[in-house]
Formats: C-alpha cells, structure tokens, sequence
C-alpha cells in the first residue's frame, strides 16, 4: 500500500499557491466584492481561516501523540496547541465582524450624488 505524504504535501503545496494567488486578486477587488470574499475565507465554519484553525489543530493532536511517544520534543506539541488556541480565538473575534461584511459586500453602488461614509477613526480599543 503507497503512503499517502508525497499526495498529501503536494496538495499542501497547492493550497499555499492558490492561497497566494487569492490574495493577489482580492488586492484588486473593487470593495465591495473583496468585502463578499473576505465574508467567505473568515467564515469560521467553511472558511479558510477556520479550515486554517482545524489544520493547526489537528497538527496539535499529532504532535502530542508524538511528544508523549518521545518522537517530537513537547515544545512543538506546546507551540501548536497555543497557535490553534489563538487562532480560534482570533476567528470567534472575526466571526463578530461576519455581518457588517456581508452588508458591505451587498449594498448596491453608491452614485455620484450620495454622500460617501464618513471615515472612522483607525484604532479602537478591544474589548477583554
């Protein structure tokens, strides 16, 4: 029976281009339609970053598996398991956001005689 790695990193290597190659064109989105996009990669149910989050996590389960076993050093194990906790985290912060992105991404365009939003200040305090 073949081991299915060589498949498997080749697939994460794919995911990693399409991943660039998704940037590269949300760059160049008008706002509205990178605002329906970015909805879609933070949606934390089928989104890239929580498909993101599940990975880390399920690489967190490995390497406890491995650490416990002597074969990963429990620094790894430790580290993957706070990138998964922060990650989660930072997807439940995001998901509050879902909403307000959608509505932007599906308001209609805005005509020369409206008057545009007024700009909001650019730091705000988070809550904790």
């Amino acid at each position: 029976m073949s081991h299915p790695a060589p498949y498997l990193v080749r697939l994460a290597d794919e995911i990693t281009r399409q991943l660039g190659q998704l940037a590269d064109h949300l760059s160049q989105l008008p706002p509205p339609q990178a605002a329906q996009v970015i909805a879609r990669i933070l949606d934390p149910d089928a989104g890239v970053l929580g498909g993101v989050t599940r990975l880390v996590a399920t690489g967190s389960h490995f390497a406890k598996d491995q650490a416990e076993q002597g074969t990963l050093p429990a620094e790894v194990w430790l580290a993957l398991g706070r990138a998964a906790n922060e990650l989660h985290d930072i997807t439940l912060d995001l998901d509050e956001h879902q909403g307000t992105l959608q509505r932007v991404g599906t308001q209609p365009a805005t005509t020369a005689a409206a008057k545009p939003p007024a700009p909001a200040p650019l730091v705000v305090r988070r809550r904790r």
